[in-house]
C-alpha cells in the first residue's frame, strides 16, 4: 500500500497517513493488503474490538477510507514474518493461463475451484497473490471475491478508477451477476425467489457461517431452473443483493440447499451426487455484466468439466 508517511507509535504499533490512491477503500480491504496472509477473521477480530483506528476513532469494517485519514494499526504477525519465497512459478502460470479478459482498467480471470481470492486463514497463497507474483509490473487488486470452492468469473481491477467505479457500481446494485448451481431436489416451480434477510456469525476458531436472520442485512436471489434431473436440478440463480454466502443459504432455505455444499447442505444429497463424480460444491459464476463510464462489460465462462461431467453422468440415469 503506498501512503504518505507511516511512523511508529510505540512498540508494534504502526500510524498511517493514507494516500490518494486509497481514496473511497473500505478499511477492511486495505487491511487485507497491509497484513498480508493474516486472515480476515483476525482483521475483523481487530476492528470489533477498536484495535484499528482511524482518525483516533473505532472503524467498523465498511469504513470508507479519505486521503489524509491517519490509521492505526496494532502489532499483528503477518506473513512475511512467517513465510519466505514467492509462489511457485507453476502454480502463478496456471493462474495467469486462466485470463479470458484485460484491458486498461480490468483483469477477469476464470478461477479454478479450489483457490482462494486471496491468501489468509490457512492459504498461503490466493489468486491476487499468485497474479502479483505473474505480472510484477502491474498494480492488481480484487474487485470482488469468490469462495474458494467456487468457480468461474472473478474480476481484478488494473486501475484506481477501474476499481472505485466498478466497486461503486455494485454497492449501488447495478452489477448483474450470474451463477450456476445445482440444486438438491426439484423445485416446485421453475422460477422462484428467495427474500430473505441474512447475518454473519462467527463461530470459535473463526470459521464463518450466515444464517436467516431478522435483524439480518437484506438478502435476494432469483432462481430459474434450466434443467431437472432425478433427484436434482441444474439452475441459474442471479444476485440481488451480494451477501457472502448467498445462494448457498438462500438454496437451504428454500429446501433445496447446492450439491456438495459441506457447511450448509444436505448429508443425503451431496452422498447420491458423490456417487455420481461430484467432487467439490456445485456452484460456477458464469456471468459477470456491468456499465461504467459509457462502455459495456460482459465477462462469461463455461461451466468447467469436472461439473459438466457430473450433469452428463445424471443425465444417463
Amino acid at each position: 500500500m503506498q501512503t504518505a508517511t507511516s511512523r511508529d507509535a510505540g512498540p508494534g504499533v504502526r500510524l498511517i497517513t493514507v494516500g490518494p490512491e486509497r481514496e473511497g477503500q473500505r478499511i477492511d480491504n486495505c487491511l487485507a493488503v497491509l497484513l498480508k496472509g493474516v486472515p480476515r477473521s483476525l482483521i475483523y477480530r481487530l476492528l470489533r474490538t477498536g484495535q484499528v483506528r482511524v482518525n483516533g476513532r473505532r472503524a467498523k469494517p465498511d469504513t470508507r477510507l479519505a486521503d489524509g485519514d491517519q490509521l492505526r494499526i496494532p502489532p499483528v504477525r503477518t506473513a512475511a514474518e512467517t513465510e519466505s519465497g514467492p509462489p511457485p512459478a507453476a502454480l502463478a502460470g496456471s493462474v495467469a493461463q486462466a485470463v479470458i479478459h484485460e484491458d486498461r482498467d480490468f483483469l477477469v480471470v476464470d478461477k479454478p475451484a479450489g483457490v482462494a481470492s486471496h491468501g489468509g486463514s490457512g492459504v498461503r497463497f490466493g489468486l491476487i497473490e499468485l497474479l502479483r507474483a505473474a505480472r510484477p509490473q502491474e498494480h492488481l487488486e480484487l474487485v470482488h471475491r469468490l469462495d474458494r470452492d467456487t468457480s468461474g468469473v472473478i474480476v481484478l481491477a488494473r486501475t484506481r478508477s477501474g476499481l472505485t467505479g466498478l466497486q461503486r457500481l455494485i454497492r449501488e446494485g447495478q452489477v448483474t451477476k450470474q451463477y450456476l448451481c445445482l440444486l438438491g431436489g426439484e423445485p416446485r416451480r421453475a422460477k422462484f425467489d428467495v427474500n430473505v434477510p441474512l447475518r454473519k456469525f462467527e463461530l470459535q476458531g473463526g470459521e464463518r457461517m450466515v444464517r436467516v436472520a431478522e435483524d439480518g442485512k437484506p438478502a435476494l436471489t432469483f432462481f430459474r431452473e434450466i434443467q431437472r434431473y432425478a433427484g436434482a436440478s441444474l439452475a441459474e440463480a442471479t444476485l440481488g443483493t451480494g451477501r457472502t454466502h448467498q445462494i448457498r443459504v438462500h438454496a437451504a432455505h428454500a429446501g433445496h440447499a447446492l450439491a456438495g455444499d459441506e457447511k450448509y447442505g444436505d448429508r443425503e444429497v451431496n452422498r447420491r451426487l458423490r456417487e455420481a463424480g461430484l467432487r467439490r460444491l456445485f456452484l460456477h459464476a458464469a456471468r459477470f455484466e456491468f456499465d461504467l463510464d459509457g462502455r459495456g462489460y460482459a465477462f462469461s465462462a463455461p461451466l468447467p468439466a469436472d461439473l459438466a461431467t457430473v450433469l452428463d453422468r445424471l443425465q444417463r440415469r
